[in-house]
């Protein structure tokens, strides 16, 4: 792939498994079409958000012209495959010249300090970005994190939709990203969370005037898989071996099942900088025969299959992928309730069963209640099946259509957009006699 910014140039394309060199279109699309750019930190690695971004755009792209804009390139082919019909490209590529050149040693004004990522960001991507927003012909731009949708709400050229994605949770920001959210977010035309929850949030604690909030769930497609079978004795969980995924939780529990099912065992799928932590906890409890750390799985879906039921301890869930996952397997999950997802997505008694969170003793109960009643898991296996079915890409894409089209038919952004302008600086000069730290953006940019 040759990374070229300026899109009345043809560029070879990675679409699915095949290259082809194509040039952007420039005929209009009709009502029915569109073209739809999302823009990613990196559609190169691994992680939940392209994973979700991929299934949302190949279920997109059935009917509309898709891409796949990812700031960072630093490898040759992406590790998820885009799907066929989505053109995937890329702004800056970290395997050749632009790892050294100049501007990406200056530290970035337009990307904003507040996101976590800010570091990786630079005086180069900054200039890429807008280039790309500035002269792009897409119909509808979506970001994917914080730091992105400010880019595309200050530098996006004049008639293209404006949305910006939310995949992780307002309340988990800090207060300097929840000023630039505030400050900048009303230049959108539309912000998608992933939980009702959330977007209740947004809705209560910023003011976004004529912004569009959504609350969309994240997509899963049907396993290639059969689903569970019932058989296996195996409690199954995956996910990053992070803190707030408290598998230390769930550990302690398995070892109050360990004592009366000794015939079954849990399988944690991941990595992450919990491991030796979770190793020695493992030891310690004397359950090396009956708890495995099983290390990361690509895909995860044959693993899930080989389970009974899965769980979920966390004490935070921006939206809940693994469960769905699990569901879509045929496998019911005991799950914490805990903000903001599970609670969303499990009919708890009906599909699984949910727990208060940090509940030791609750989480071994629910999966005893589970490894103990063979119809009950059964039934309730079958039920997250079925459940589950809502959350397919076409269900979640026909969603988003919706909004999109709505949206792009109703019109009337610029205007809306020139009130936002005001708005921000509004509570940025309210800030500055506040006395309050503002972000690193700065002033101006489009309406």
């Amino acid at each position: 792939m040759v990374i070229l910014p300026n899109p009345h140039t043809p560029i070879p394309v990675y679409r699915g498994d095949r290259r082809t060199v194509r040039a952007d279109r420039d005929e209009s699309w009709d009502s029915g079409h569109m073209h739809i750019s999302f823009l990613i930190n990196s559609g190169y690695g691994i992680g939940g958000t392209i994973r979700t971004t991929y299934n949302l755009a190949r279920s997109l792209a059935e009917r509309h012209e898709v891409e796949v804009v990812s700031v960072f390139r630093h490898r040759e082919r992406p590790f998820f495959d885009p799907g066929p019909g989505v053109r995937l490209r890329a702004l800056v590529d970290l395997r050749g010249p632009d790892k050294e050149h100049p501007e990406h040693a200056l530290p970035a004004r337009v990307f904003p300090r507040g996101d976590n990522k800010w570091g990786n960001y630079s005086a180069l991507t900054d200039r890429r970005i807008g280039e790309f927003l500035s002269t792009t012909r897409a119909d509808v731009v979506i970001g994917t994190r914080p730091g992105l949708n400010a880019h595309i709400a200050r530098q996006t050229r004049n008639g293209p939709l404006r949305v910006g994605q939310e995949h992780l949770t307002l309340s988990t920001h800090s207060p300097q990203l929840k000023r630039m959210l505030r400050d900048t977010y009303p230049r959108l035309d539309a912000v998608t969370t992933v939980t009702e929850a959330d977007a209740r949030d947004y809705r209560r604690m910023l003011r976004l005037p004529g912004v569009r909030i959504e609350a969309l769930p994240n997509s899963v497609p049907e396993p290639e898989v059969g689903p569970a079978d019932g058989r296996g004795k195996w409690v199954v969980a995956a996910g990053r071996l992070a803190p707030a995924k408290r598998y230390d939780l769930l550990i302690r529990a398995f070892a109050k099942v360990a004592a009366e099912r000794p015939d079954w065992g849990l399988r944690i799928y991941g990595s992450g900088r919990e491991h030796a932590k979770l190793r020695a906890l493992v030891d310690e409890l004397g359950l090396y025969n009956h708890v495995f750390l099983m290390g990361p799985a690509h895909p995860i879906e044959a693993e899930w299959a080989k389970g009974s039921v899965a769980a979920v301890t966390s004490s935070l869930e921006s939206f809940g992928m693994t469960i769905v996952e699990a569901m879509r397997c045929g496998l019911p999950v005991v799950a914490t309730d805990c903000p903001h997802g599970p609670g969303e997505i499990i009919r708890s008694g009906t599909d699984g069963l949910l727990v208060p969170s940090g509940d030791v003793d609750g989480v071994a109960g629910a999966l005893l209640g589970l490894i103990n009643d063979d119809a009950r898991r059964a039934a309730m296996g079958q039920a997250a099946l079925v459940a589950a079915s809502r959350f397919d890409p076409a269900h979640v894409g026909a969603r988003y259509e919706s909004l999109l089209t709505e949206l792009v038919t109703k019109g009337g952004g610029r205007l809306h957009r020139m009130r936002g302008v005001l708005l921000g600086g509004a509570y940025a000069a309210k800030d500055a006699l506040s006395g309050i730290g503002g972000h690193a953006l700065p002033q101006g940019g489009r309406a």
